[in-house]
């Protein structure tokens, strides 16, 4: 049974949807090959609340000539308003605009604990960009039939006046991540707002990377409002859809001896360990992706992997606009470390004691904070600059011996789903169950 918890009327109908529609397809009953749990029971977690850029708000709707909130109808609007013509069109329908520049989102900050979404109106966004301001710039997010209103995107990062100009309004464009960090996750509005600016980042960087045909090398033009793109050779005509890489990230665990293993990378801040991750090769399944990964990072034989859940991740390289993280438990079959130099820095074998340990601290709330104030004085024009590793201190003002990735990263709920089977963990439930209906030994 996957538990929803609390998410806005929008995102939750939809996900539950998609939950129920996944858990039909699974099998009820381990596989034959599915090693007992009656020593070690098994917890997993799918706190599908919690997880960053999860969870959109917005409606996307199937292109339709008709229906004014459609991606299809509502551009053609777009294009009319532009030109300021209004004859024949219902003036119910109302525009939301977020600018980016350079993939950064347009934010506001009114205080030190919650950051806004920079949105601005179709009028405001004719007035900034001039005369050259197409239909084709705009990419379509979603709709809101309830408040009239559809949203849009688009990337400014040509229009150099643009940044102290809306500096006036005490408006900027922020990174991503920082908006991340800043984020508080048990806030479902913030939370909404940053899946908003993850699928608007991912999408327009998608348009960005895919200027010119891979089969004939034309120029691209965008379709359907921007969810797609079509060559313009008119003897080619080749469609293309947005990108999304699938990543597997799993914690490997040794159930016999209750420990966890977790690696470090040389990009990582001091101190900061996490799960093993990797892309998944074409014509590899989620579960040998999992123990390819594995086997080649440090030597070790997976056996069950487990399902837990997924997570978009627009922060990535330029060239991957979205990740999708696909996280899993995965089960030792062997226990000595080889660590491949070329990929890890290092991992080690943890105990569920020391896992608990960094994640029982208050440090995550300092970096929201202070990243949230660093956003509030960017929006101010005076910002602060600062390490986010810093941030990772105890109390007592001592470095704690590790910390593992924050709320905002599904090795977060991975890592603590395990250490923390039926707590609370940073303020979210973390629900144990037999995987029974998630497993896979393919």
């Amino acid at each position: 049974m996957v538990k929803l918890l609390n998410l806005p009327s929008s995102s939750s109908k939809l996900v539950s949807r998609y939950i129920l529609s996944l858990s039909n397809k699974l099998p009820h009953q381990p596989p034959p090959l599915a090693r007992p749990f009656s020593q070690h029971p098994t917890t997993m977690s799918v706190n599908l609340r919690t997880h960053a850029f999860a969870g959109n708000p917005l409606r996307s709707r199937t292109p339709n000539q008709v229906d004014p909130f459609s991606p299809t109808a509502a551009h053609e609007i777009l294009k009319t308003r532009i030109l300021d013509n209004y004859t024949h069109e219902p003036l119910s329908v109302n525009f939301k605009v977020l600018p980016f520049r350079n993939g950064k989102p347009l934010a506001s900050s009114a205080n030190g604990d919650t950051w806004r979404l920079g949105w601005i109106g179709l009028e405001e966004a004719k007035g900034l960009l001039g005369a050259d301001l197409s239909a084709d710039s705009f990419v379509y997010l979603g709709s809101d039939a309830d408040e009239d209103l559809v949203y849009w995107a688009i990337d400014v990062s040509r229009e150099s006046g643009l940044v102290t100009e809306l500096g006036g309004m005490k408006l900027c464009f922020v990174e991503l991540r920082t908006l991340m960090v800043a984020t508080d996750w048990v806030d479902l509005n913030a939370m909404g707002n940053l899946a908003i600016a993850g699928h608007a980042r991912a999408l327009l960087e998608w348009h960005n990377i895919s200027r010119f045909c891979g089969h004939c090398g034309e120029k691209t033009v965008p379709m359907e409002a921007g969810r797609r793109k079509q060559c313009s050779n008119e003897s080619c005509k080749k469609r293309i859809y947005p990108r999304v890489d699938p990543v597997v990230i799993m914690l490997v665990i040794d159930r016999e001896n209750d420990r966890a293993l977790l690696s470090k990378q040389s990009r990582f801040v001091p101190r900061m360990w996490s799960c093993l991750a990797g892309f998944i090769e074409p014509g590899e399944s989620l579960e040998e992706a999992v123990r390819r990964e594995t086997w080649e990072e440090t030597g070790i034989e997976v056996g069950e992997v487990v399902y837990h859940s997924s997570q978009p991740w627009p922060v990535g390289p330029n060239s991957m606009p979205c990740q999708l993280m696909v996280g899993f438990f995965a089960y030792a079959k062997s226990l000595e470390i080889n660590v491949d130099k070329e990929e890890l820095e290092d991992a080690h074998w943890h105990s569920r004691e020391d896992v608990r340990k960094a994640l029982t601290f208050a440090e995550y709330k300092k970096a929201q904070r202070t990243a949230a104030t660093k956003v509030e004085q960017m929006c101010k024009g005076v910002e602060k600059t600062h390490s986010l590793a810093t941030d990772f201190n105890v109390e007592s003002g001592e470095l704690a011996p590790m910390f593992v990735p924050g709320p905002f990263a599904i090795a977060h709920h991975l890592i603590s789903s395990w250490a923390f089977p039926d707590q609370h963990v940073n303020g979210i439930e973390c629900q144990s169950k037999q995987p029974s209906g998630s497993m896979s030994n393919l």
